[in-house]
């Protein structure tokens, strides 16, 4: 079900790919290890139109964690260098499918712009159907952007700690299974394994299909009733660097969950702090 405000299909952008107050983004984010540019990627072949989001040079770069949201001036003016503001739709696809393109959704969300899509499938999808891309880049043309920073949408290590230790919010984490219950070593050096004590796992490949597309609403809310979660609670999602988070709140999006944060430091903070409790194992 197409949603400009969550997930749209590619069915839906090919309608609406001329459309003067369309705005196409990549926000391809490739993890080091991987040895692939998103950018470079993006300047091979991309969605015609498609402006290129860089989610770690939008990011808070006084932190020393990895692409932490950026303060509002800094958002404000690099989306009104790439031509993107108020009155616009904006659709947003990744080269994975649907995985850091959700990152850049919930950033907008956070910055209190409502009028944003995840492409349901991505870039993978989009190419595997034949449709038009291009290595041109596009055309901008200044634009405003209002911000309203909805400062409920974000936690930090001390809300997250407190949250833990109180059980007033479900903590769903994004990560497999085999880093949730500490079996895995963490990508990051110097990160103690495990998770946080009263989190919940929830991979976001879970809530994905086989080809990297969303699961329907039933099927995301099965996905969700199997981890034993209440869904009267508020969630905060947490993952490795909060980007695959950001999966798990526009599942939750999706089948009318609203009261939904992010841990921004997410394991990489919480697991590198020796004074903050850790679990492992399936609880």
């Amino acid at each position: 079900m197409d949603d400009p405000k969550t997930l749209v299909s590619t069915d839906w952008l090919a309608a609406h790919l001329k459309d003067p107050d369309l705005r196409i983004l990549d926000g391809t984010m490739f993890m080091a290890a991987e040895g692939r540019s998103g950018r470079a990627e993006y300047e091979v072949a991309h969605i015609p139109g498609a402006r290129f989001f860089d989610i770690d040079d939008i990011s808070d770069a006084r932190s020393e964690l990895p692409h932490m949201a950026p303060p509002v001036e800094k958002f404000m003016s690099k989306l009104r260098a790439m031509g993107v503001g108020d009155g616009h739709q904006v659709v947003v696809y990744d080269a994975k499918g649907l995985f850091s393109a959700a990152r850049v959704w919930w950033l907008f969300r956070l910055m209190g712009q409502d009028n944003i899509a995840v492409l349901d499938g991505g870039f993978p999808k989009w190419q595997a159907e034949g449709r038009a891309i291009e290595d041109m880049p596009p055309i901008i043309r200044d634009r405003h952007m209002t911000v309203r920073r909805q400062n409920q949408m974000v936690k930090d290590v001390t809300q997250v700690a407190a949250a833990a230790k109180l059980g007033d919010y479900e903590i769903l984490d994004a990560r497999s299974a085999a880093r949730f219950r500490g079996e895995a070593p963490e990508p990051r050096a110097g990160l103690r394994a495990g998770h946080i004590p009263g989190s919940k796992n929830v991979p976001y490949t879970d809530l994905l299909n086989a080809d990297m597309t969303m699961k329907d609403a039933d099927a995301l809310r099965a996905v969700f009733a199997a981890t034993g979660m209440d869904m009267t609670k508020p969630v905060i999602t947490s993952c490795g660097s909060g980007v695959t988070a950001a999966i798990i709140n526009l599942a939750l999006e999706r089948i009318g969950k609203t009261d939904h944060a992010l841990y921004d430091g997410s394991w990489t903070e919480w697991g590198a702090f020796p004074t903050l409790p850790v679990a492992t194992g399936e609880v």
